[in-house]
């Protein structure tokens, strides 16, 4: 599992997506951009080393991972790592936050870093891409990507919450886009209850 983090403010988002990856056991292949890193250090108290390797002991440490090898971090020009081929490609990739910058890049095929190679390489072996972009308004530059990846088969899912499941605080809304994200890997969960289905 590839989860990416992008500039877009969302880190709450991100890091609650990161933590369920790994109770459930997930392989995760982490990519944070730089403006990903200055808007986690702006919207959290988690201030992250500039180092893959460093990154990668500090988040082992703030999950209290059992067995850190299920968390490798790879820096944006470290182009040997496995998610940059397709035969070392993970079966999903999840850009969130996305801005519509990296929705841009993506939509173009830029590959211009290892996130967006990584992304490229997703859509080229038809596995699952989901872009959780934040921004409102929306542009017709940014609908126009939007189109362009989901007829590619990209899934376009902004972090909208919905409020029907009741909310008492803010973790239930990122609780809700994070529910959502996972019912699209089919990864199992009890972040939220299900529309129509009461609790015994």
């Amino acid at each position: 599992m590839t989860p990416a983090i992008t500039g877009a403010s969302g880190s709450a988002y991100a890091l609650r997506l990161l933590e369920q990856l790994l109770i459930f056991e997930q392989h995760v292949n982490l990519l944070i951009s730089k403006p990903g890193q200055i808007v986690l250090g702006m919207e959290t108290d988690l201030e992250l080393s500039s180092q893959p390797a460093k990154i990668q002991q500090q988040l082992s440490d703030h999950y209290q991972l059992s067995d850190p090898s299920r968390l490798a971090v790879y820096g944006r020009d470290q182009w040997t790592a496995p998610i940059a081929s397709g035969s070392g490609i993970s079966r999903a990739m999840v850009v969130c936050p996305c801005t519509t910058g990296t929705l841009a890049s993506i939509a173009n095929g830029q590959s211009k870093d290892l996130l967006e190679r990584a992304a490229d390489v997703t859509i080229k072996e038809q596995k699952k891409l989901i872009l959780v972009v934040r921004e409102t308004p929306l542009s017709a530059i940014h609908l126009e990507h939007m189109l362009k990846l989901a007829r590619l088969g990209a899934v376009i899912m902004p972090a909208n919450p919905g409020f029907y499941l009741g909310v008492e605080n803010v973790s239930d809304l990122v609780d809700f886009v994070v529910a959502r994200i996972l019912d699209h890997l089919d990864i199992e969960h009890n972040l939220t209850s299900r529309w129509g289905i009461k609790e015994i």
